[in-house]
């Protein structure tokens, strides 16, 4: 394997092994490496960086908490490069996200000018069974819900709905923001407001959008389909608008 990473240059200021960490990072980049790919032994390692082998084991353990590199022990073993998985990932920046206390219409703010880009790109790609598995989605939310628990399972669905277009739309940044942007609803507006009445109308301009989606995706239609989704967006966010002043209603009669 190219052990040429060591000759990258990093960071004068960083302790030895975060710089070994950052060499390691530049050079999946630049050498177009992929997982599965071996990096040196420990002892190759300490030689190329002129360390301790307590260092390289403290850069190796950096990089497999980032879920960069995974570690298996035995005579084949050693750290072999890893895709980190996007649920680590997104709740890396989601972690990041929990102090800064975004609201629903943040995020639906953001969702506005990512999710019609998204759909739009996705006309083409989606497949017989993609498009069966959105009408089944679509049609999960039909009926008005009996309980929490299904109420829950509703809006999970209706997400759903947008993360198979975010997995298809063959964009990596578009496709992560559209997913993450959805994990953040299920955090911060899903769980935080289903002890709010259900807001029927919200459901019913959920499902009425979806099955228009559906059918211009059918129809390979790529104007209807960004015109339908950045109605839907925009509906949404009014409807959020109007479930965090029910929000703050509720918390400042249960404060009195």
């Amino acid at each position: 394997m190219d052990k040429g990473f060591s000759g990258i240059d990093s960071p004068k200021r960083m302790k030895r092994a975060d710089q070994i960490v950052e060499s390691v990072k530049r050079w999946v980049v630049l050498k177009d490496v992929q997982p599965g790919d071996k990096l040196p032994n420990e002892k190759a390692l300490m030689e190329l960086f002129e360390c301790s082998k307590g260092t390289v084991r403290e850069a190796l353990k950096s990089l497999e908490v980032q879920g960069l590199i995974t570690v298996k022990t035995g005579p084949n073993g050693g750290a072999i490069l890893a895709q980190v998985p996007y649920p680590l990932a997104s709740q890396m920046l989601r972690n990041y996200l929990h102090f800064q206390h975004p609201t629903g219409p943040d995020i639906y703010s953001m969702r506005k000018l990512v999710e019609p880009e998204i759909a739009t790109i996705a006309v083409d790609k989606l497949t017989a069974e993609d498009l069966a598995e959105l009408e089944r989605l679509t049609e999960l939310c039909a009926s008005p819900a009996q309980d929490i628990e299904q109420r829950v399972t509703q809006r999970i669905a209706e997400l759903d709905f947008h993360n198979l277009l975010a997995d298809r739309c063959g964009n990596p940044i578009l496709g992560f923001f559209g997913r993450f942007l959805n994990d953040l609803i299920k955090d911060l507006v899903i769980y935080k407001k289903v002890q709010l009445p259900e807001q029927q109308e919200f459901s019913k301009s959920n499902l009425h959008y979806h099955r228009e989606l559906l059918t211009a995706f059918k129809a390979r239609d790529h104007q209807a389909v960004h015109r339908l989704m950045g109605e839907h967006m925009q509906c949404a966010q009014d409807f959020n608008v109007e479930l965090e002043a029910q929000l703050a209603n509720r918390l400042l009669v249960q404060s009195e």
